[in-house]
């Protein structure tokens, strides 16, 4: 599949008259004009938002005949029809919605639909149905700060089509089937999932499950290259995701494979990884009653219009924005080394006198949310109110995995039937008495002290176990489903209740607003100057798929992973532009760190350093918590930075540029500032000097002359 890149299409924009309106119709600057509509045309039905379309032939089959990107040349993804749904239901496999007829599978003619016809089948199509509104993917009330704007929409709009099909073979009597679709104002992805409900008089056994079969056109065509190739330009994501703490590598239930009805592709073995597959790894084999109704993941599939990375990750930023607003939030953050009553309270003081939102009690603090004992509980509740009543919410780490708890509550190795072998070695099996028990006491400690966050290490639904003893469980066909279940009505519940999470793991979809930005953890004993730099490589890197307001890095203010004193900044009075270096790449790139150890500021010049940084931050934070546009990689040898963009604000973009050399720097520098909206001129000033007027070149971007000075960093904002 050939794609342009967005540059020569800007340039394109730029020299045809005919296209000079294509700035103000790009959906990541003005997405207001695509809104999501279901059309019934002639036998089809129809999906389309201005932006992507899937259509659906109705009569006399079922089957998704169209995917394709309305915007632009209209490219279209879909090759062939593939079955809608793939079941196993008590070890018999069920396709639904599949069609006979098709003779090729590298292309389809419209007209060709005419002479399809419906597969035999023991599902059968009855009807389908539209709503205007969505169902919430979770209760979501904003209770902090966050960068979605004073005009996010939460369930987001746009429109569903459900289609039902009703079981029709003897041993599926009574069983209906719902695939559900969901399309969005101003976004070009699409939400797909299933249902089913158990009308039967007998209890059934789903074993497994396809909600996702696409024929997708090729991205790449070769001869050889056998499974190599690369797979089609589509982000697809599921809430069943876990395992990392990237979008790419937790993504659980996305299969590229090869399509062997495909004989007319390139590839001489019909190895092209072109047929998209989405369903669980394992299972779920699960029991569903006389009565009972099962719900698959969620699938959203965002296909790209550029091979652009920048435009890409711009792409699915705007979807997070869009379809998981509580990511946005992003409050400002300290992890405190102890639970001393007095220290905690001192701290408590010091983030309210420097403007600081949240304190956590860190990891080796000595907080234990499992000590559900009136004792503690009535401790933590008396630090959690004198936070509050100081403007600060209070929360605290705990650990679920990597713990080894003893031979029947620690997932069961099915290689070797003994504990030992999981993600992180040992872990106990959440399904199991123990796990159970671990999430009624975090629950009952975070309701019972008024906790206004959880730093969760785990659980890694991931886990798998052969336990066939354990009491959320039957045994391993089921164990990671079931877990992930647990998982998934965990986080939910706390975001109902506004708690706020954070967890080393892909758990945005169920609730999580912020994972690890990607750093090793080791390297925070390394010498300041070299955290200072490699920190600033992390935020650079950790941003092309993640919102700024996503991931956490890390300052340790004392000794982390060891390092002595070279590595911390303890006594902080000594080291204030090393702290200050860190205050200021981590709010200028919008990302929060976890400032670790014992306090904030131990002088009235370290107090005043972090006020005023806070204080700056604040005066910006929108377009700081905006899309960032990758300037130029930090490498020690020249400047590097970065440019926020807000076609929405006022201040429409904000430029953060670093000099790691010992000496003042003066460098032309070109500002890309097509994303920010701005065409014609812009008003730019450094720092707080005076603005000037700059004209914009015919790529969007102007070049200004910028003075660095040495080890340091300076800001530009675009007005």
């Amino acid at each position: 599949m050939q794609f342009h890149s967005f540059q020569k299409a800007v340039l394109l924009v730029l020299l045809c008259p005919f296209f000079s309106n294509a700035q103000s119709e790009d959906w990541l600057i003005n997405p207001g004009a695509y809104r999501a509509e279901v059309k019934a045309v002639g036998p089809d039905v129809v999906l389309n938002n201005g932006l992507i379309s899937r259509s659906f032939r109705v009569n006399p089959f079922l089957g998704c005949f169209s995917f394709k990107r309305q915007d632009g040349v209209g490219q279209e993804y879909l090759r062939a029809i593939r079955p809608e749904v793939e079941l196993s239901i008590d070890g018999k496999s069920y396709a639904v919605g599949a069609v006979e007829g098709q003779f090729e599978h590298g292309y389809m003619r419209l007209e060709w639909l005419d002479n399809f016809k419906p597969a035999p089948a023991d599902f059968v199509f009855s009807h389908y149905a539209v709503a205007d509104t969505l169902e919430p993917l979770l209760e979501w009330k904003p209770t902090r700060w966050h960068g979605s704007g004073s005009k996010a929409a939460w369930p987001p709009k746009g429109k569903k089509l459900e289609l039902h099909f009703k079981g029709t073979a003897p041993a599926l009597r009574g069983l209906s089937l719902t695939v559900h679709y969901e399309i969005y104002d101003g976004l070009p992805v699409v939400c797909k999932w299933l249902s089913l409900q158990n009308g039967m008089d007998r209890p059934l056994r789903l074993d497994s499950f396809k909600s996702e079969i696409l024929a997708v056109v090729e991205y790449e065509s070769a001869v050889g290259g056998d499974g190599r190739l690369r797979t089609p330009p589509m982000l697809v994501q599921s809430n069943y995701a876990f395992g990392d703490m990237t979008s790419r590598y937790s993504n659980q239930t996305s299969y590229w494979n090869m399509d062997t009805l495909y004989t007319s592709q390139v590839n001489y073995n019909l190895k092209t990884n072109c047929l998209l597959e989405c369903r669980p790894p394992l299972g779920p084999a699960l029991m569903l009653a006389p009565g009972q109704s099962f719900s698959s993941f969620r699938t959203w599939e965002l296909p790209f219009d550029t091979d652009d990375r920048e435009r890409q990750g711009l792409s699915e930023r705007k979807m997070y924005r869009t379809l998981m607003p509580w990511a946005t939030e992003n409050p400002i953050f300290m992890h405190l080394v102890s639970t001393e009553a007095e220290q905690v309270r001192r701290v408590i003081d010091q983030c309210a006198a420097v403007g600081f939102e949240m304190l956590i009690l860190s990891f080796g603090s000595g907080l234990s949310m499992e000590d559900t004992s009136a004792a503690n509980l009535q401790k933590f509740r008396a630090l959690a109110d004198y936070a509050h009543s100081k403007g600060i919410e209070l929360g605290g780490y705990s650990l679920f995995s990597s713990r080894h708890i003893g031979e029947e509550e620690d997932v069961i190795n099915p290689a070797t039937g003994k504990p030992g072998g999981a993600i992180f070695g040992y872990a106990p099996c959440l399904a199991g008495p123990w796990g159970l028990a671990y999430l009624s006491k975090v629950n009952r400690f975070i309701e019972a002290t008024g906790f206004d966050l959880l730093e969760h290490d785990g659980p890694y639904p991931g886990d798998v176990c052969a336990s066939e003893r354990h009491t959320g469980h039957r045994g391993l066909a089921d164990s990671q489903w079931q877990q992930w279940a647990l998982s998934d009505a965990f986080y939910r519940g706390l975001r109902q209740r506004g708690v706020y999470v954070n967890a080393p793991d892909w758990y945005f979809w169920n609730g999580s607003s912020k994972v690890g930005l990607g750093y090793r953890e080791v390297n925070w004993s390394l010498p300041r100057e070299r955290q200072i730099m490699l920190g600033r490589q992390n935020l650079y890197d950790g941003t092309w798929t993640k919102l700024p307001s996503m991931g956490w890095t890390f300052v340790p203010l004392s000794q982390y992973h060891g390092g002595g004193e070279a590595a911390t900044l303890e006594p902080l009075s000594q080291h204030l532009a090393e702290y200050e270096a860190h205050l200021a790449q981590n709010f200028g790139s919008g990302v929060q760190a976890c400032y670790r150890g014992p306090r904030l500021f131990d002088t009235d010049s370290t107090q005043v350093l972090v006020a005023r940084m806070v204080s700056w931050y604040k005066r910006y934070r929108l377009i700081l918590n905006s899309d960032i546009i990758h300037l130029r990689r930090p490498d020690g040898r020249d400047w590097d930075g970065i440019l926020h963009v807000n076609p929405q604000l006022t201040e429409r973009a904000f430029a953060m540029l670093y000099n790691p050399l010992p000496v003042a720097i003066t460098r032309r520098i070109q500002l890309p500032l097509y994303y920010s909206g701005l065409d014609k001129e812009a008003l730019i000033r450094q720092e707080n000097g005076r603005p000037r007027k700059y004209k914009l070149a015919r790529d969007f971007s102007v070049t200004i002359e910028v003075n660095i000075p040495a080890n340091g960093y300076t800001w530009l904002v675009v007005e």
